[in-house]
């Protein structure tokens, strides 16, 4: 039967498999759920017609047995009236009921087992669609964390790339150099200009020593 193949397959679905192999584990757990359900209300629905089946079945297979019964007692009567023909011909649509009642027999014994197996995987499915649904946040926080990390190991590869290490010490190189050659600058601006403004006291002191020996040489 398809549908218990179908149920079949959702059953043996590895939960945790499907969400690795799914680029949305979220969608894909909600599409798990819902296959799930709709299978379960397919499975019940098949249930209740077999059982209805196997009513049916039990009802042709109890005419067939209380006709084989009420023959069988027409077939005496006929005997009792010493009429050997009339009684032949009961007895002969009585075994033709026995007979019938021995096929509808048959038929009740393999509904049975046909609405046991559905039952039982209805239980089944019942128990695959309790646990999805138990388990769907955790499974999904679980491969949120799954992914966040495995990008986190591949930004730390990428840092760890010689190429890319060698790139940042060469810029980190860059910038210091930059910076010293700008320090260096603006120390030599600096002595520059003190310089200046020594050579302008100096020549005031100059000036001043001059004036003082002209002073006194008069």
């Amino acid at each position: 039967m398809a549908l218990l193949e179908r149920v079949a397959t959702l059953v043996r679905a590895n939960l945790n498999d499907l969400l690795d192999k799914a680029e949305d584990p979220e969608k894909m757990i909600k599409q798990i759920i819902l296959d799930m359900e709709n299978q379960l209300l397919q499975v019940k629905t098949q249930v209740a017609i077999s059982i209805a089946d196997q009513h049916v079945l039990e009802k042709k297979q109890k005419e067939n047995e209380e006709a084989d019964q009420q023959w069988m007692r027409r077939s005496e009567l006929a005997i009792d009236k010493s009429d050997d023909p009339l009684a032949r011909a009961a007895i002969e649509r009585a075994l033709s009921c026995r007979g019938t009642a021995a096929s509808f027999r048959q038929q009740v014994d393999d509904q049975k087992v046909q609405v046991d197996t559905l039952r039982q995987a209805l239980i089944r499915l019942q128990q695959k669609l309790e646990e999805a649904k138990a388990k769907s946040d955790m499974l999904i926080a679980q491969h949120r964390r799954s992914r966040a990390m495995g990008k986190a190991n591949d930004a730390g590869r990428a840092i760890g790339d010689g190429s890319k290490a060698a790139a940042f010490d060469r810029m980190k190189n860059k910038v210091q150099h930059t910076e010293a050659r700008t320090q260096a600058s603006s120390e030599l601006l600096a002595d520059d200009v003190n310089g200046r403004f020594a050579a302008l006291e100096k020549e005031d002191e100059v000036s001043r020593l001059l004036a003082e020996l002209k002073a006194k040489r008069k």
